[in-house]
């Protein structure tokens, strides 16, 4: 937490009240902290590698007793490893949490094992240090002491895969190898189903990407980057108000951020990422309508937005040019794209302002707005800026879309800005062409065997490459360690990163045209567009866990038929 020895009685209390806000319902008196993550435990699904010679593997897949003596007592019923021999899992899917040996009475005292985690097959297989493997944020690899007839738990990272060799000089046998699978507890309120099962496959995945991530706050990723990235957070705020609602892990990770940097610093370091925040508090309040909820960080706001105002000069935004790693290199693209940003944060900042009365407040985000307004960067070339300077309205989106967004296929799309590039195509009616870009972009992870979207992609990647789920194949290239680029090169790349959400959120507000209007989800405005589709159904979260069902049918003469089903207090606008 930030101090300031100047703060006034009351500016000091409202700054505890957000820390201890962050933990609301599960911190007692005394320190502790509640955990409300739910463990489930995982068999592994399949076998994919051994030793030579190695017998009784299949016993580890399928329900085990979570006992030592999985078969007849002392004598167990699983494989016995010789010192130095293998055995790499697969749990079926990419989950967070840890994992559990059970080591039966067949193994020697003294027994030890060395185990490693993987989002691939390649992965798990690699040592410390070859092609960007680490133990940053999470260990992932590591030698451990295993008990005599016992079990020992390790963990906790992001994995699909674990290869456990006997590090020890006698026997090892593996009675049972579970997952310990942690997730947040989330009811999930908002759908999306389609006449293509492709588009199905993407939406249910970034579902399960942005769950993964809600873990004690809403972290960048779950392997690496297990930390609330400001800058990072916005999709995925997108995705969870679309899918789960109100739920409690946005405004903790928003008043962590408030309690653990001071108004007059950036957040995580970047200025950028601070106007982030004020985005993404403005989602909420849009959302929920809670307007206590801005009165609790009025101050904070107002004191913020004086720090973003010192980040202007000249008419400019100059403090800071970080959109994403992609667009880092071309300062102009990063510049422009920033312009944008800075132009709908004092857009959303003399929102709240209003809301909560505060005239002073917004008088100055107005006047930043309309200096901004005057702008007509040019992206330079990169997606990213041009998808930011269409939805912020400095740039036409047809324009944007004639001349970046829509050239050279799915090149140059990211897996964090590509939603914002999709919502710009559907800003410029290019309906089909997004429809294209999730199914061909983020379904080309899936080609690959991603149960969960990657930090980074890039289709070119797949040429020539082998699945995340298959062992190395010679002469082929590895998607996971052999690409990557900036700080998440070869296997330190994640891969479940919440930022590659999107489509979730996207799919129910442009394919099935749900789109809220005004504060509170009280009135909402139904346009689908159903491009090449027959059909597609499916509801959008509403807060208070409700949620309002939409189906989309395509009739013979080629126009959609809407049925629209809403909770009382919901009004509908159909166009």
């Amino acid at each position: 937490m930030w101090y300031n020895t100047r703060m006034d009685k009351k500016t000091l209390v409202y700054d505890i009240a957000v820390l201890v806000g962050a933990f609301a319902g599960s911190a007692a008196a005394n320190g502790e902290v509640v955990d409300t993550r739910v463990r489930t435990l995982v068999s592994p699904m399949r076998v994919v590698a051994a030793s030579e010679g190695l017998r009784g593997t299949d016993a580890l897949c399928g329900p085990r007793f979570g006992q030592v003596s999985e078969g007849a007592f002392g004598s167990g019923s699983g494989p016995v490893l010789d010192a130095g021999q293998w055995i790499v899992l697969d749990f079926g899917r990419e989950l967070h949490g840890s994992l559990q040996i059970g080591c039966g009475a067949k193994s020697g005292k003294g027994a030890r094992a060395h185990v490693r985690f993987g989002e691939s097959v390649a992965e798990s297989m690699s040592e410390l240090g070859e092609r960007g493997a680490c133990n940053d944020h999470a260990i992932r690899d590591s030698v451990i002491d295993l008990p005599w007839f016992g079990q020992r738990e390790i963990g906790e990272s992001g994995f699909r895969f674990v290869r456990i060799d006997n590090a020890g000089k006698g026997k090892l046998q593996l009675e049972y190898v579970r997952a310990v699978s942690l997730m947040r507890p989330m009811e999930r309120l908002g759908s999306f189903r389609s006449s293509d099962e492709r588009l199905n496959a993407v939406f249910e995945t970034a579902v399960r990407t942005v769950h993964l991530c809600c873990q004690s706050y809403l972290w960048d990723g779950i392997k690496r980057d297990r930390l609330v990235w400001m800058g990072d957070t916005h999709p995925e705020t997108m995705s969870v108000l679309a899918v789960f609602g109100d739920a409690e892990v946005l405004p903790i990770s928003l008043d962590y951020m408030a309690a653990t940097t001071a108004p007059s610093k950036w957040m995580n370091g970047m200025p950028t990422y601070t106007l982030w925040w004020l985005r993404n508090v403005a989602e909420w309040y849009r959302y929920t309508g809670d307007v206590s909820y801005l009165k609790k960080h009025a101050s904070y706001i107002a004191r913020t937005f004086d720090h973003v105002l010192t980040g202007m000069r000249n008419g400019e935004w100059t403090a800071g040019t970080f959109l994403d790693w992609p667009t880092q290199h071309n300062k102009a693209a990063a510049k422009a794209g920033t312009q944008a940003l800075a132009l709908m944060c004092a857009r959303e900042t003399a929102f709240m302002a209003e809301a909560i009365g505060d005239s002073e407040l917004a008088g100055k985000a107005r006047s930043l707005a309309s200096k901004l307004e005057k702008l007509r960067p040019d992206p330079a070339g990169a997606k990213s800026s041009a998808a930011l300077l269409a939805l912020s309205g400095l740039r036409d989106p047809k324009e944007m879309f004639a001349t970046s967004l829509g050239r050279d296929g799915h090149d140059k799309v990211s897996t964090f800005y590509g939603y914002y590039m999709i919502e710009a195509m559907s800003a410029a009616d290019e309906h089909q062409r997004a429809l294209d870009t999730v199914r061909d972009y983020w379904g080309g992870m899936l080609d690959m065997g991603a149960t969960s979207f990657w930090e980074d992609f890039n289709l070119a990647w797949t040429n020539n490459a082998f699945r995340i789920d298959e062992m190395p194949v010679k002469g082929k290239k590895d998607i996971h360690g052999d690409y990557g680029d900036f700080c998440y090169k070869g296997f330190r790349h994640s891969l479940c990163h919440g930022w590659s959400s999107g489509p979730a959120a996207w799919c129910i507000a442009n394919v099935l045209g749900v789109k809220p209007i005004g504060v509170g989800c009280r009135e909402f405005k139904i346009e689908p567009h159903l491009g090449g589709l027959e059909w597609a159904e499916g509801s959008y979260a509403l807060p208070g866990g409700k949620r309002l069902e939409v189906k989309v049918r395509k009739g013979a003469d080629g126009k959609p038929t809407v049925e629209v089903r809403a909770p009382e207090g919901v009004r509908i606008v159909q166009e």
